[in-house]
């Protein structure tokens, strides 16, 4: 069976299709159109004309490419840039009159749940891990060992959501930084009290900004051909600090035309270099892990 998935984010709608056969998930496709729903808008908690438009067309680029396939089945899921917004259920309706499209608001403990089932896929836990997924509008942490998730929550320290929360310079200041460390200090206390019970040493980044973070690493050492060859990738603490060194001094333009950092991501990568520094001090992390699966691969597995 040819299965279609649709997670429809607040930065990208990224598609999958494989095969479920045998009890297991076969990819064949993997796409993603950038919709960047947040931008300009998150603020309001509505998207804005533009975006929804972006929204809209990313939606008939996807269809399209499913009906090329011609999928037997097809999922699709919303998360923070469609459920916080005033504007997400009309885009919702649009979406079903247009396209025969139904999307499933999920709201961020369905989302981290799927997260987990994403990352169980390609990197078993066996002991106590904290998974981190950092989107556009949201963050999920999820705290699992090897007989499965111990604690989750969503937060809304989303990426998009805090670059126009905090309008930070270019290159960032530290006067910025030390505002967004404090922000980051209150919003996660709850975080804070919970490892402190449950410690967790190992962090598995799950896709989007820790994809930055190890091509960044392997375009660095010369192994950017590893990048394709394993759903999941070991960062370096050190090559890490490297990269977040870098990020903060870094420009705008400086960021385009670094090696492992594509544009869709150029402009909101140090909102997550912060977040996820600040995560490694406050939980006292010593290794660190990409896990190319998430939320649509955790739907996937849902479906074989």
């Amino acid at each position: 069976m040819l299965a279609a998935v649709l997670d429809l984010g607040t930065n990208t709608f990224n598609l999958l299709i494989a095969d479920l056969r045998d009890g297991k998930m076969h990819a064949i496709l993997r796409t993603r159109e950038v919709v960047k729903l947040g931008e300009g808008g998150l603020a309001d908690n509505r998207m804005t004309e533009a975006a929804y438009q972006r929204g809209l067309n990313a939606i008939q680029a996807h269809m399209t490419t499913i009906e090329q396939y011609q999928c037997d089945s097809i999922r699709a899921v919303a998360t923070s840039g469609i459920r916080s917004t005033s504007n997400g259920q009309a885009f919702i309706d649009e979406v079903l009159t247009k396209f025969q499209l139904k999307i499933e608001v999920i709201d961020g403990n369905r989302e981290a749940e799927l997260i987990h089932k994403g990352v169980q896929l390609c990197a078993p836990i066996i002991e106590n891990s904290l998974i981190m997924d950092i989107g556009g509008g949201s963050t999920e942490f999820i705290i699992a060992r090897k007989d499965g998730i111990v604690w989750k929550q969503s937060f809304k320290l989303g990426a998009s959501r805090l670059k126009e929360l905090f309008q930070p310079d270019d290159p960032i200041s530290q006067e910025t930084i030390d505002k967004i460390n404090a922000h980051f200090s209150v919003e996660l206390e709850v975080l804070r009290q919970v490892l402190s019970e449950v410690p967790c040493q190992i962090l598995l980044g799950s896709s989007g900004s820790f994809d930055t973070f190890a091509e960044m690493e392997l375009h660095r050492t010369a192994q950017v051909d590893l990048f394709e060859e394993s759903p999941t990738i070991p960062i370096n603490m050190t090559e890490f600090k490297r990269s977040y060194d870098l990020l903060i001094q870094s420009t705008l333009k400086e960021r385009l035309n670094t090696p492992g950092i594509i544009p869709m991501r150029a402009d909101m990568i140090v909102i997550s270099g912060l977040l996820t520094q600040y995560i490694i001090d406050m939980a006292g992390i010593r290794s660190i892990a990409l896990s190319k699966y998430a939320l649509k691969e955790g739907l996937m597995s849902e479906m074989i």
